[in-house]
């Protein structure tokens, strides 16, 4: 799973300092970080949703995921503050660029009527999120052992100042934006 960092260093830096006039390397955008994330709707109905979301997400990203707590009270949704709402991974390094190149060549593609992903999601200084609906798309997840079908959210954190940068960064890593 060395090919993306691999990648990034020999085709990606050149790529983007030609297309972006870069005096230094230190200048050409990286992917900083990945951040998984998945909201439990369900937890007070179903009390073991958080631990079998913890065992699909540690299974997928090969990293034990933290408990996220909800930062207040909404008493719409019957949350309390400091309730357990979801869990999340943040992957950096090897591991990020692991994940990535799976995602990439291998989860996206098994997507039923996949024409790619949107390039809308950008929030203005060079991050991209997106949306999974089902977290059977991962090769590590059977279909037998799971208990729900549960959705997740993946941000990619970058160094690029503009969102140009930044998705001409992931395009070049192999993120399959629609045309």
């Amino acid at each position: 799973m060395e090919k993306l960092r691999e990648q990034y260093e020999k085709e990606v830096i050149p790529a983007l300092m030609k297309k972006f006039n870069y005096k230094s390397v230190m200048e050409v955008p990286k992917l900083d970080k990945i951040v998984i994330n998945i909201g439990l709707g369900d937890i007070r109905e179903n009390p073991k949703a958080l631990e079998n979301a913890m065992n699909d997400l540690s299974l997928i990203t090969g990293q034990k995921p933290i408990i996220t707590k909800a930062k207040k009270s909404i008493a719409a949704f019957k949350i309390r503050e400091g309730a357990n709402v979801g869990c999340k991974v943040t992957l950096r390094k090897e591991k990020m660029y692991e994940f990535a190149y799976k995602l990439f060549n291998v989860a996206l593609p098994r997507v039923r009527d996949f024409r790619g992903v949107s390039e809308t999601s950008f929030d203005g200084k060079g991050n991209y999120s997106m949306g999974i609906k089902e977290q059977l798309i991962f090769p590590e997840i059977e279909y037998d052992k799971i208990d729900k079908l549960r959705g997740m959210d993946i941000v990619f954190t970058t160094t690029a100042k503009t969102d140009d940068e930044a998705r001409e960064l992931l395009t070049l890593l192999g993120m399959p934006f629609k045309n």
